[in-house]
């Protein structure tokens, strides 16, 4: 539990440097904004399912954990596409959500195979 919370933090954490070296212009901060939103919002509410008071609360706190990392994953994806120069460093952390995701789902799927 430990090591994924201070993996989805990093995750945000390594967002958030790929977001300072994109252009500061009216087309880029919209998807900058986004996806710090939706990394931090990861991590933060991984740490919130930790905290969760029943199995019902942990998965419905998992499944948040879930759409904000497909949404930071569809950010990273749009990024791809667009800086040629950091497609190596977006590529790792596309790979890094996708395994999110899929611990996420499977961590959901053990718990409400429990209730």
């Amino acid at each position: 539990m430990q090591d994924l919370k201070n993996r989805t933090k990093i995750f945000a954490l390594n967002c958030w440097k790929l977001c300072q070296h994109i252009p500061k212009n009216r087309e880029f901060d919209a998807i900058v904004r986004q996806l710090i939103r939706s990394s931090s919002s990861v991590a933060a509410n991984y740490r919130a399912a930790n905290r969760a008071k029943s199995d019902k609360d942990f998965v419905n706190k998992l499944k948040i954990v879930e759409e904000e990392a497909d949404e930071s994953q569809f950010w990273l994806e749009f990024l791809l596409g667009t800086f040629e120069d950091k497609h190596n460093e977006i590529q790792k952390l596309i790979k890094e959500v996708d395994e999110l995701i899929a611990i996420c789902v499977a961590s959901i799927k053990k718990v409400r195979a429990r209730l």
